[in-house]
């Protein structure tokens, strides 16, 4: 077996495990854990979306638990400042210079919680860090952690003290997943006794470091036919030109489904991406990329077009 075929096995073992362990912790869907994971392989952002109360950064919390790096967790406030999540330079006596403290940014997973809470000066700050690997200080430039991802948590339905997130801030995420209600039975056990964050603590690390980064470079080999490549364009293709719709999907948005369904196709021991990949995560990938003239559901969009356009094998 190749290197690609032997990522894929592990990847899927990974997969079946991570799926176990957070699933004892948080009520979701068996979907909304798979994406992350994907996003993890992928070595992208996500977005969580959900209402207060839903578990979102619970989630954050407990896919992090399962990955053996770095992490830190920044609640953001309309105070924050950019050098509260970059750092500081701070005066030590004893050797009479400024040395540079770093900040909770410099993790291999950093939870931005709440994230529409900050000013734009604070957000700008992180947009260079996910979109560069890399953030600028005292006119030099500094490599943050390998691998370096961002999950933000976000409440959709709340006004007062938020910012809007600009484009141009949604586009830095590779995936969006969004948090309902749990099912009865899930819901019910809370009721009757089941704490989530003593079960939290119960968690072993699921994958190593290093192990991570080669899944990373797993997904980069995994190919995409001819016929898959024209099925992405001519749906990225259909999003500019759909009714209602203001700004369609831009090549980076079709380059980060391509990853996504790499990484889809890594997870489930496939060592190309076929068109079911695509499909599966357009939603996750391309509803926040799509922005609307009027009122409507970018998701409903991303459907209608996909029903709209055959699958040329």
């Amino acid at each position: 077996m190749n290197s690609t075929t032997i990522a894929s096995t592990v990847a899927q073992g990974l997969r079946d495990r991570i799926l176990t362990q957070v699933s004892r912790v948080v009520a979701t869907e068996d979907e909304v854990i798979e994406t992350l994971l994907i996003s993890m392989f992928a070595g992208g952002h996500a977005l969580i979306e959900g209402i207060p109360g839903i578990g979102k950064t619970l989630l954050a919390r407990t896919m992090a638990r399962c990955v053996d790096c770095d992490f830190q967790r920044i609640q953001f406030t309309n105070d924050l400042m950019p050098s509260d999540i970059v750092g500081t330079a701070v005066w030590r006596q004893s050797t009479e210079r400024f040395t540079f403290s770093k900040g909770p940014l410099f993790s291999n997973i950093v939870l931005a919680d709440e994230i529409n809470r900050t000013s734009p000066r604070t957000l700008s700050c992180l947009l260079e860090a996910m979109e560069e690997g890399k953030v600028s200080l005292e006119r030099k430039t500094v490599e943050l952690g390998n691998p370096f991802m961002v999950w933000a948590t976000r409440n959709p339905i709340e006004f007062h003290g938020t910012y809007p997130i600009p484009e141009a801030a949604l586009d830095r995420f590779l995936v969006r997943v969004e948090l309902t209600y749990p099912n009865r039975e899930l819901e019910e056990s809370l009721y009757q006794g089941h704490r989530p964050e003593d079960t939290l603590q119960e968690i072993e690390p699921v994958i190593e470091r290093e192990q991570l980064i080669q899944m990373i470079a797993a997904v980069r080999n995994i190919l995409v036919s001819d016929p898959v490549a024209s099925f992405c364009y001519r749906v990225v293709h259909a999003t500019r030109h759909h009714d209602g719709v203001a700004l369609g999907a831009s090549p980076r948005a079709a380059l980060a489904w391509l990853s996504v369904g790499k990484a889809r196709a890594l997870l489930h021991n496939r060592t190309a991406v076929l068109p079911d990949d695509l499909i599966a995560t357009a939603r996750c990938v391309l509803s926040h990329r799509i922005f609307l003239e009027g009122s409507g559901n970018a998701e409903e969009v991303v459907a209608d077009i996909l029903a709209k356009t055959p699958v040329d094998l």
